[in-house]
């Protein structure tokens, strides 16, 4: 059949549109890649833990809220005050830009952990001691607090250090904590007794329950800052570094947390925290 003139036009027509959609549906495949690539190559910046704390626009934070200097709750006012708070604060402002940006969880030294891996906290600031059983679970931060065990006891007790512990003495703790396996190490067979925290701890001890409370010295201190009629005694007999503590491959929270740190070192900050809650400047 021999096609009209006009016929053929309206084909050749008709091609040249159907050409130019596709083109345009390559180009705007193209663009949508490049812009995918861009999108993906700004959440690379981020990882996704970083990418979730901007989304949400707050920090979660696993606190304790019964460590006196660390981390308390005034039960007047609700507020949980420390060094930990401050420090959580400084990092909530690196990520987010606001060190309001924070929401404080209460953890343990028992749930801490456990709080951290199935995802209720971003990170744990908690005088936490970084050790290696610990970095199987978790990741750590650089050290931001370097303390030692230590023992409290009441004023005239006959302890006075670690070489007066023996089998006999009988010594309060929280559950979790280093300080129970350290002190077990230490003086084999002595008798422990955990508690869920260390107020309810250090309330045992002033109950005569027990005949000394162990854990960090730095802790230790806030405890007798609350009664005069305790006192920490003898010298350190363990290295305790406190790490802040992040799900394990979250090496971007890791870098935000060390990047605040150094910058808290840097422009005197620290210094003044450390001061502000343990009353004097750290060692240098």
């Amino acid at each position: 059949m021999k096609m009209s003139k006009s016929f053929k036009v309206l084909s050749v027509l008709m091609i040249a549109a159907i050409l130019v959609i596709a083109g345009c549906g390559n180009n705007k495949g193209k663009n949508d890649n490049a812009a995918g690539g861009n999108a993906a190559g700004g959440a690379a910046a981020d990882s996704a833990a970083i990418a979730k704390i901007k989304e949400r626009g707050k920090l979660l934070v696993g606190v304790k809220f019964d460590t006196r200097l660390f981390g308390l709750k005034d039960p007047a006012s609700g507020n949980v005050e420390g060094f930990d708070i401050d420090i959580s604060k400084a990092i909530a402002k690196k990520i987010l830009g606001d060190e309001n940006a924070i929401e404080l969880k209460e953890v343990t030294s028992k749930t801490r952990i456990p709080m951290l891996n199935n995802g209720e906290i971003d990170m744990v600031v908690a005088t936490m001691t970084i050790t290696e059983d610990r970095k199987k679970e978790v990741d750590f931060s650089d050290v931001y607090f370097q303390a030692g065990q230590s023992l409290l006891v009441k004023k005239g007790s006959a302890i006075t250090g670690l070489e007066s512990v023996t089998k006999d003495t009988k010594i309060l703790g929280s559950k979790g904590a280093t300080s129970i396996k350290n002190i077990k190490e230490k003086v084999p067979g002595v008798t422990v007794l955990e508690f869920d925290n260390y107020q309810d701890a250090f309330s045992a001890l002033k109950a005569g329950q027990g005949d000394a409370l162990t854990t960090d010295d730095a802790i230790l201190y806030g405890m007798a800052s609350q009664d005069p009629g305790f006192e920490v005694v003898g010298k350190p007999f363990t290295d305790e570094p406190y790490g802040i503590a992040v799900q394990k491959g979250n090496a971007d929270v890791v870098k935000a947390i060390n990047d605040t740190l150094a910058e808290l070192k840097a422009n005197g900050e620290y210094d003044a925290i450390y001061t502000k809650w343990i009353g004097k400047a750290p060692a240098k």
